[in-house]
């Protein structure tokens, strides 16, 4: 082969529009509707072409159409008003959240995929997307954040249908030109590379960025020279079904993450874990804190989950990678040295308890373990996340697994369609977005006449239909359809037509075909002629997921029935594109998932965001956001055992709902305008989304809860010469030492017989605390209502205070426990360390009567 010198030629723009250059390589441009019409205004079927890519469309752009505009003074003007905003949004410091951070002080955010645009294929579902919308939000309130993933060469599966309706996937190659990368440069000015140990020598990785507003995404890219040729497709692919890259993808991105930004000279305050996928990082990061503040291993511990962040999205236990010790150990074992330990306890850290060579390596364990603060994404998903993981602390109440929750949400700017965002500019005011949810603009929504926003939302249906008319007829194109059902297929759907739209990943939990329990009964809705309805589909499934695959056939064969087909579709290779669409035009949103399997859901507040009505299961994010008044629940919240009767009740109560309630709803008319019951819940659900579902409210609250706790514990611990972190570790070695001679005797009362509601009694117990000070420790009365012999729900604790010292470490606590209802109730006593909740909530440091 050829050694060939790589050089790439970008248009020539005139001065007057070289601005345009550098909005088109930083993805701010990509959640500002004006900056977006702007580009599009240059040759809008060339956007489209091109995919709404600026870089590839540029390049396509002929120099004399950039000379003709270089003199329009109506582009002038809107490009000078769209670089007026980005130097005031990009280029000027962050807000008042910044301001709690000094200049060195950072957030590294880390994560495996990243779905910004369609344009950057680095995502595959939620989860990325759910990262695209933290980093825009994390640029509009200027939080100081670097993010991490990796360069995927493929990026993630294309998907079309075969003429059986079967699933194919196809991985073209990325035109990297075409994205707007720039190399990462170290301090001589050469492209920078690091390097992580391996079973087969040094993995190296080039490091490039790309600028999403403020916020660097910083990626590293296995297909160096450096490497032979079987390690440069490390970072091919997303998620590989191949473990051993697989391994390899997290490996890097976690140990080579954090040297990417050692060799760039960031020592970050936090570290953000999205998903177990980076959970690695936490290992590099002890011998980065161990060299910067001149510590030990064990102090390391302290600091390093103190500062620690872990997300989990998944309440599915087999989402969560495990690897094999074997299969771990070649890349701990210089980890180990360089930490001054052994592989064993490297590897522990990733295993319920101590090391075990047959038990496997979890991510999601080790990303518990590494972290002070860990949360799931929706109050539901919390309660899940503590079930599963209650094995990690077996000793303590599932409702007191250290495991909180912050729901997820939506950047509502990058969601929103441009009719919607032209009413809410006019009544909330040019910022509106920024302001939305922590102050009480919202509810100017309520002033919109109800006209303009029935308007605005058939505008959005109707190119919500001539878009899937498209796709429709290139889906049939590539199947050598006849020329007869193209043209059919181009002429389906109605823009009058109640419009149901369900998106998202096709798995067995997520039920897609809950809708074809009963087809005749779905066909007689499709097809009343009084009320009709028409339902859009779209969605992958894993490549190795052929229940899933099973599902999107099941779904093809019934859209080619001859009686439905002009009213159920399936759209293929569902992205960030289509989901635009879809949330922008659609009238209802379902969802059909079995319960509690959801994590969020966040194509739902999307869709909200938009006015579009929600009918839902009552999981995820809508356990929290259901009331009549933005939407429908399919059931009750119910739970069941058998999945099978689970599936027939549901499919029941998902039909019941749309012939008695939905349809009828929308269809209400009085007048010949449309009723005013619908809109009422549209606005309702507009008002839901911005005040409670936005990323900006998420964000404020992983500021508030987790950001600036850790950021305290950053600078208290390496103050004073690490002073609190070598006070903790003497702490932690004392309790361990002296722990097991606790003993605590069998609370007792002298209450006899039943008791009424508002009663009061003592409650006593004898405590050995050997040579630990009652200074050390707490002791806690913990009660609450009895479920089964020794299983107490809502359990909650009362600090017991010592009454007697009987000498040599032996005491007598007591209490006051007042009832407040009636039923049956039980109590114990416990000790627990009086410390903050990370060494609290050590497993090995609980101890019950």
């Amino acid at each position: 082969m050829m050694k060939l010198q790589i050089f790439n030629v970008i248009p020539a723009l005139p001065e007057s529009l070289s601005f345009l250059e550098i909005l088109s390589r930083n993805l701010w441009w990509c959640w500002h509707l004006d900056t977006i019409e702007l580009f599009r205004r240059i040759d809008p079927r060339l956007w489209s072409q091109c995919g709404r890519n600026p870089l590839a469309y540029f390049s396509r752009i002929p120099q004399n159409r950039w000379r003709e505009l270089s003199t329009d003074e109506g582009f002038i003007s809107h490009l000078k008003r769209v670089k007026e905003r980005y130097e005031k949004e990009v280029g000027s410091p962050g807000s008042e959240f910044q301001s709690h951070f000094e200049k060195q002080e950072a957030i590294i955010y880390m994560s495996m995929e990243y779905g910004i645009h369609e344009s950057l294929p680095l995502f595959a579902g939620g989860l990325g997307v759910l990262a695209g919308d933290y980093l825009k939000a994390g640029s509009d309130m200027g939080l100081p954040v670097i993010s991490m993933g990796l360069l995927y060469r493929e990026g993630y599966f294309h998907q079309f249908l075969d003429q059986q309706g079967w699933q194919q996937e196809e991985n073209p190659e990325i035109e990297i030109s075409h994205l707007p990368l720039e190399r990462v440069r170290n301090q001589n000015d050469e492209p920078l590379k690091i390097s992580v140990r391996g079973p087969e020598g040094d993995i190296h990785a080039g490091v490039w960025k790309i600028q999403v507003g403020r916020i660097p995404l910083i990626l590293l890219d296995s297909n160096v020279t450096e490497n032979p040729p079987h390690l440069r497709k490390i970072t091919d692919r997303l998620y590989s079904s191949n473990y051993k890259i697989r391994l390899a993808q997290e490996i890097l991105l976690g140990i080579g993450g954090m040297r990417v930004l050692e060799a760039m000279k960031i020592f970050p305050s936090i570290c953000h874990i999205n998903e177990g996928h980076a959970a690695f990082a936490s290992v590099e990061r002890l011998y980065q804190i161990m060299a910067k503040h001149h510590v030990d291993l064990e102090a390391a511990l302290e600091i390093g989950p103190r500062t620690t962040i872990f997300t989990t999205h998944t309440p599915v236990a087999a989402g969560h990678d495990e690897f094999s010790t074997e299969e771990v150990r070649p890349y701990m074992l210089p980890i180990a040295d360089r930490l001054g330990t052994t592989v064993e306890e490297v590897l522990s850290w990733g295993q319920t308890s101590a090391y075990s060579s047959t038990e496997k390596i979890s991510m999601f364990v080790l990303g518990l373990k590494m972290s002070m603060y860990r949360n799931g994404v929706s109050e539901l998903h919390g309660k899940v996340a503590r079930r599963m993981w209650s094995h990690v602390w077996k000793e303590w109440p599932e409702d007191e697994i250290p495991i909180t929750h912050i729901t997820n949400g939506i950047h509502i700017p990058s969601w929103i369609s441009i009719e919607n965002a032209i009413l809410f500019e006019r009544y909330l005011g040019p910022d509106w977005y920024l302001k939305c949810w922590n102050t009480d603009i919202h509810k100017r929504i309520d002033d919109i006449y109800d006209d303009e926003i029935w308007r605005a939302h058939e505008m959005a249906r109707s190119r919500l239909i001539r878009f899937c008319r498209s796709l429709l007829g290139n889906q049939y194109r590539r199947r050598n359809a006849p020329r007869s059902m193209i043209e059919t297929v181009e002429s389906v759907l109605d823009p009058d037509v109640l419009t149901i739209s369900f998106a998202r990943r096709f798995t067995a939990y997520k039920r897609v075909t809950l809708l074809l329990k009963d087809p005749d009964r779905l066909e007689s809705m499709l097809n009343n002629q009084r009320y009709p309805v028409q339902i859009i589909f779209s969605g992958k499934a894993h490549p190795k997921d052929d229940e899933g695959k099973h599902e999107i056939k099941k779904l093809f064969d019934f859209t080619q029935r001859e009686s439905v087909r002009h009213r159920m579709v399936f759209l293929e290779d569902y992205d960030i594109n289509i989901a635009r669409h879809l949330v922008q035009g659609s009238d209802v949103w379902l969802n059909t998932p079995r319960r509690p399997l959801e994590a969020s859901g966040t194509s739902g507040m999307k869709a909200a965001a938009n006015g579009v009505l929600n009918v839902s299961i009552l999981d995820g994010w809508w356990a929290e956001g259901y009331s009549e008044n933005v939407g429908w629940a399919i059931g009750q919240g119910e739970e069941f055992q058998d999945a099978a009767y689970q599936d027939m009740v549901e499919s029941q109560a998902l039909y019941n709902v749309l012939e008695y309630d939905v349809i009828p709803c929308y269809y209400e008319h009085k007048n010949g305008k449309m009723q005013g019951r619908w809109i009422k819940m549209m606005k309702e659900s507009m008002k839901q989304a911005m005040a409670r579902f936005c990323t900006h409210r998420m964000m404020s609250k992983y500021q508030r809860k987790f950001y600036l706790p850790a950021l305290q514990n950053y600078r208290d611990f390496i103050a004073d010469d690490n002073r609190r972190a070598k006070e903790m570790v003497a702490q932690k070695v004392r309790l361990h030492s002296l722990w097991k001679g606790i003993q605590i005797k069998t609370p007792v009362t002298r209450q006899n017989g039943p008791m009424r509601a508002g009663d009061s009694f003592q409650v006593t117990s004898e405590v050995s605390l050997g040579e630990i000070r009652p200074d050390e420790v707490v002791v806690e009365l913990y009660s609450g209502s009895v479920k089964s012999i020794g299983i107490v729900s809502e359990g909650r604790t009362e600090p017991m205070d010592i009454l007697e010292n009987y000498g040599n470490g032996n005491y007598l606590y007591g209490c006051t426990l007042k009832t407040a209802e009636t039923g049956r109730f039980g109590f114990t006593v416990r000790v627990v360390p009086k410390a903050d909740d990370y060494l609290k909530y050590r497993p090995e440091f609980i101890c019950w009567a």
